[in-house]
């Protein structure tokens, strides 16, 4: 989730658009959500939550919940309300999405929400944002969110599909061996990132990045690039060790 300003277009020296969302990662089990909509779109932001956080402490309300919905909230035994949204509803959230297709009362709910100072976002309405839920790569511990500043959900995906394709389900190995490194040395905090970036040197590259036409060799570089650094783990941390 990014949370955003009014305005999240600015340019940048050259005159360019650039996006100003801040990218954070929120822990939804220490924060409460609401979910406003029990159809389909409903189902997929509910759907999104769980698959990133398990634990989230949600309830959900809805005039009408269709199965798939209701399904889904008993599996994980979340709290609901088969009922109109009402102001008191609110009591308590932090945060709130609105996945409903009323354009006035989705404007309503976000009002309010403004008024207590909560967070909402509304499916489909970039204006009425205060952050976007991005398209989400994640390999164990490795999680990466991707954001097309509200313009285009297609490319988030499209993006999504490439790195998923491009990171190996090993490299949650690696993170754990670049842990037990970091762990391992030794000196204050500047003398660790010292450490870290001269293990890691040798991983950056100034060659010309690969053409996209060329997929396949596209995927190798990152291939080659992931194996090294399991390499890295491997082998320098018996050493440190040592």
């Amino acid at each position: 989730m990014s949370v955003i300003t009014e305005s999240n277009q600015n340019t940048n020296t050259n005159g360019k658009e650039q996006n100003t969302l801040f990218p954070v990662f929120l822990k939804l089990e220490k924060l409460n959500l609401l979910i406003v909509g029990g159809g389909n779109v409903g189902e997929e932001k509910l759907s999104a939550v769980l698959n990133n956080s398990p634990e989230a402490k949600v309830k959900l309300v809805a005039s009408e919940i269709f199965p798939p919905v209701r399904d889904l909230l008993q599996k994980h035994s979340i709290p609901y309300l088969e009922k109109p949204f009402t102001p008191g509803d609110l009591d308590g959230i932090d945060l709130a999405i609105v996945a409903i297709n009323d354009k006035e009362i989705s404007a309503e709910i976000h009002a309010l929400c403004k008024e207590r100072g909560v967070l909402t976002n509304v499916a489909d309405k970039p204006a009425l944002c205060d952050f976007y839920l991005g398209s989400i790569v994640q390999k164990g511990n490795l999680k990466i969110a991707i954001s097309t500043n509200g313009k285009s959900p297609t490319i988030s995906k499209r993006v999504k599909e490439v790195l998923n394709e491009t990171f190996p389900a090993e490299i949650d190995d690696l993170l754990d061996n670049m842990e037990k490194i970091r762990n391992s040395l030794k000196g204050d905090f500047s003398e660790k990132i010292r450490q870290l970036n001269s293990i890691t040197s040798g991983l950056s590259v100034s060659s010309p990045k690969p053409a996209r036409k060329y997929k396949p060799l596209y995927f190798l570089f990152y291939l080659i690039l992931a194996v090294a650094l399991m390499w890295i783990g491997h082998i320098v941390f018996p050493y440190l060790l040592g």
